[in-house]
């Protein structure tokens, strides 16, 4: 079944993350956590951040063929994504921008993990821009976990599916639709080995999305995947690529734990 195991990336083996992708740096890579303006980053797990203390990384987890992304503002660009994968199984990657803490990577002065029960809102705005030639989805990631978990894999993610190109599918199987935000979305629910996922996918191609992301974490509760005594660990928004994806951008991320 298509992307069954695609969530595996969450769990990077600590000497790979030491490596280097073949592409090597090609220009000034942050992994400290400074803010540089329009920075690219090469390294397989590297990362900078952003003006909006924001987190870009690149997370070329999957894949052993060259990957590089660029920091603009409050979003990035994919400026290389080399090699392929096949489509019923795991992406190349998933580089993306996330506030929060993600592998005791946090963003800066970020206020996550937080108790759901204690979260009023998380008001988010996110746009996309994508290109032709690529087989991908554009995915933004909500991670719950029963403990305020800052490294390693959490116990439930939320996917949000705003686009998807090509024969590729969600984590388990599709159980249905639902109404969040006043969009109606498709909803799949399965375990990838690692953890349970619940996806939301929309029918049609967005390119942005202004909602609340609290709505979509009681879905979760709702559904038996996480309860109000759990906590949200961070929200992240990028691409899961399975062939190419040279291009693909996140033109604006805004995040805010009320």
């Amino acid at each position: 079944m298509n992307g069954t195991s695609h969530r595996a990336h969450r769990a990077r083996p600590l000497a790979a993350a030491l490596m280097l992708t073949a592409g090597a740096i090609t220009a000034a890579v942050a992994t400290t956590g400074s803010a540089h303006a329009d920075t690219q980053v090469c390294d397989k797990f590297g990362s900078t951040t952003t003006p909006g203390k924001y987190v870009v990384q690149n997370n070329a987890w999957g894949t052993s063929s060259p990957q590089c992304v660029k920091q603009t503002g409050d979003g990035f660009q994919v400026t290389r994504a080399d090699g392929s994968v096949p489509t019923n199984g795991a992406p190349k990657s998933y580089p993306s921008i996330f506030v929060g803490c993600h592998y005791t990577n946090c963003s800066p002065g970020t206020n996550l993990p937080k108790r759901i029960s204690s979260i009023g809102s998380v008001p988010s705005q996110i746009s996309y821009r994508y290109v032709s030639g690529a087989v991908f989805d554009a995915a933004y990631d909500i991670w719950l976990d029963p403990t305020p978990k800052k490294d390693g894999v959490n116990k439930t993610e939320i996917m949000i599916w705003l686009n998807k190109v090509g024969p590729i599918q969600p984590v388990g199987s599709n159980t249905g639709t639902t109404k969040i935000g006043g969009r109606t979305w498709q909803v799949w629910k399965g375990n990838n080995g690692s953890n349970d996922v619940i996806s939301y996918v929309s029918p049609s191609t967005l390119t942005g999305l202004n909602f609340n992301v609290k709505d979509f974490v009681n879905g979760a509760v709702s559904a038996g995947l996480a309860t109000p005594n759990w906590y949200l660990t961070s929200v992240q928004a990028g691409f899961e690529p399975w062939q190419n994806g040279t291009g693909l951008a996140v033109t604006q991320f805004h995040t805010t734990v009320n």
